[in-house]
């Protein structure tokens, strides 16, 4: 049953994010540009459509996790120690950043205190990304030595 809802729920939105794309596509962007009221009677609905579609699926993502982490102890203490690490890593990244105000090109000047959060996600990228490819080194050694 749910299932069938949930296909119904689905079709409905797809048509009307279809529709109003057509609506936008054959207004045009200069003429969308132009007028407020294409804006407010083309975009905005549009908009209001992908934030429902996110919230549904960040609804269902969230209640499927939480219910797949309370059936199992094992699923639990993974998904914590997961939490943890990546929690260590970004306070690495934070510990490592600097942070220094920046003058960007638009004239405004981005705070040492964004500069700093900007600095923590690039660090944590790059952290991330070597420990994956370390992980898929050891991974590949490990099967060669079998």
């Amino acid at each position: 049953m749910l299932h069938k809802i949930l296909k119904i729920v689905a079709l409905i939105l797809s048509i009307l994010g279809a529709v109003w794309l057509v609506r936008i596509i054959l207004a045009g962007d200069t003429a969308i540009l132009d007028s407020a009221d294409l804006q407010d009677s083309l975009v905005t609905p549009f908009i209001y459509i992908a934030y429902l579609i996110f919230a549904i699926a960040l609804v269902f993502v969230l209640v499927f996790v939480i219910k797949n982490l309370f059936t199992s102890g094992s699923s639990l203490k993974g998904t914590l120690i997961g939490l943890g690490a990546f929690l260590a890593v970004v306070v690495i990244s934070f510990l490592l950043a600097s942070g220094e105000e920046t003058p960007m090109r638009d004239g405004e000047v981005l705070s040492a205190s964004a500069s700093r959060w900007v600095e923590t996600g690039i660090y944590a990228f790059y952290l991330l990304a070597l420990i994956a490819v370390g992980a898929m080194v050891f991974s590949g050694v490990k099967k060669l030595a079998k």
